[in-house]
């Protein structure tokens, strides 16, 4: 009997009284995983082996947890430098040890947090004291990472291995796990005899130039036979939903803007007619760039008119905020909570000059808001905006444009809410039906803008405009149940790898 060199190699190192898996028959015979597996199949067909799978839990670190092996988890690194620096006597000051630690971004608040949960010590108003009963050699999490890397996961504490895996530092996922057993074919035949059979799994340069191809047998290729899932690069579904975006508006005549993400106040909220003392403009809301501070190009005239409708409204019967108004308010740098920006500068002709009605023009770009994450918010995010400059708009245009765009993914069930915005009126949101879930989700913000927004720009025909969330979208057309699941640090790569955009 013959048979080719690897599937003798597997025969060989098999066992008919304990099933060996192929990774241990990997370690024997030196030969790939995938090399063996195929042969096992082949042989498994000829009835020399058994093979039996079952799927079986792995757990490995992630890129963070192999860091934090190498440095350490940044509370031990906090807890020893904080003992170093006598805390465990008299309280040191907080930034101090920080520092001394070299922990930055957000190491800092992964540190304050497990320093104070692992009972190492306290803080209290800019102050830290550290346990002198603390015994860092014996964290568990950091015991349980090493165990990880080693292998030996097994020995510890499932309520320490969860932690790890909430904490980002460990990942879970499941693997098919393949072990044969010899026959009683498989003994005979290797009691009686067999030789390896001079076969070739591939064709090779040095087989083609020296002619010898034509005289060697080739060893059978099983198209049907398992094999290890080599994951390649593809578009990450945003960005696949951004272009259709993008294709579906440039189909509909509309023309893409772009501009800074970091822009002046004045055209991200003050041109919207929001005014200055508004929740929305505080700290707890944006981002504000401290270097540089301001921005000093402002259109002088332009200003004047934005302040003007702040302070007195627009035409004979406008009411303005009578509110405080500052120029060094609107000239504060931040980074965008929406493209509206964009819109202001554009109808305001700042970007590409003036314009004539009728205009189209849309964006999907990133804005960045001082949110809480939850299933469907995010700090930074992408938005769809638009709008069209035409005579005499009405709500009936802008719902009948909402229903061409979303009819082209296929999404036919949008429900419109009455809304309350300072820069439209009328104004409504757009809700749609989870495919998954059932619920009503938000996906998006629109209205027509009031003369206090256009009549400053210079604009003195209608003008409608919408802001849509790109990742709403994404969730309605790809049924994902948390925004988190698509982009960020908690992005589950395996719904990534296998979603589809569907329109």
């Amino acid at each position: 009997m013959q048979l080719p060199e690897v599937q003798l190699a597997v025969l060989e190192a098999a066992s008919a009284t304990e099933k060996r898996t192929i990774a241990q028959l990997a370690a024997e015979t030196g030969e790939e995983t995938t090399t063996l597996t195929g042969a096992a199949f082949d042989l498994a067909e000829e009835g020399l082996i058994e093979i039996e799978e079952r799927e079986k839990d792995s757990l490995e670190l992630t890129p963070e947890g192999r860091t934090y092996r190498e440095e350490g988890l940044p509370e031990l690194r906090l807890y020893r430098v904080a003992k170093e620096a006598g805390a465990t006597e008299t309280a040191a000051s907080m930034g101090e040890v920080i520092g001394a630690a070299d922990l930055k971004g957000k190491a800092v608040d992964i540190a304050l947090s497990n320093f104070a949960r692992k009972e190492y010590g306290k803080i209290d108003s800019g102050e830290l004291s550290a346990n002198a009963e603390a015994d860092p050699d014996a964290d568990e999490e950091a015991g349980a990472i090493e165990a990880i890397a080693a292998g030996g996961a097994g020995d510890v504490a499932p309520p320490v291995l969860d932690r790890l895996v909430e904490r980002g530092l460990a990942e879970r996922s499941q693997r098919t796990e393949r072990a044969v057993t010899l026959t009683e074919e498989g003994v005979t035949a290797l009691m009686e005899g067999i030789e390896a059979a001079d076969t070739v799994g591939r064709l090779t340069p040095e087989l083609l130039a020296s002619g010898e191809w034509h005289d060697v047998e080739f060893r059978t290729y099983d198209v049907e036979a398992d094999a290890d899932r080599t994951y390649g690069g593809r578009t990450h579904v945003l960005r696949e939903t951004a272009e259709r975006v993008k294709d579906v508006l440039i189909g509909m005549g509309f023309e893409e803007m772009d501009g800074p993400h970091a822009d002046a106040d004045f055209w991200i909220n003050d041109a919207l007619f929001m005014p200055q003392d508004h929740p929305a403009r505080t700290h707890w809301d944006r981002f504000a760039l401290s270097e540089p501070a301001e921005i000093d190009d402002l259109p002088e005239e332009l200003v004047e008119r934005v302040e003007n409708a702040h302070r007195e409204g627009v035409g004979e019967d406008g009411e303005g905020y009578h509110s405080p108004w500052s120029a060094e308010f609107a000239r504060q740098l931040a980074l965008r909570g929406h493209t509206t920006s964009l819109s202001m500068r554009y109808l305001s002709g700042e970007a590409i000059g003036d314009l004539e009605p009728p205009q189209r023009y849309f964006s999907v770009e990133k804005v960045y808001r001082n949110d809480t994450l939850d299933a469907t918010h995010l700090l930074e995010f992408f938005q769809i905006e638009g709008w069209v400059m035409a005579e005499d708009l009405s709500v009936r245009d802008l719902m009948g444009t909402f229903t061409e765009f979303y009819e082209r993914f296929g999404i036919t069930d949008i429900e419109f809410k009455p809304h309350y915005n300072p820069y439209t009126e009328p104004s409504f949101e757009l809700f749609g039906t989870h495919p998954v879930t059932g619920e009503l989700i938000e996906i998006g913000n629109s209205g027509l803008f009031r003369d206090e927004v256009l009549r400053p720009l210079g604009v003195e025909c209608d003008v409608m405009a919408w802001g849509l969330a790109l990742e709403r979208l994404a969730m309605l057309t790809t049924g994902a149940e948390d925004i988190r699941d698509l982009h960020g640090t908690l992005a589950d790569l395996d719904f990534l790898r296998n979603a589809e955009v569907s329109y």
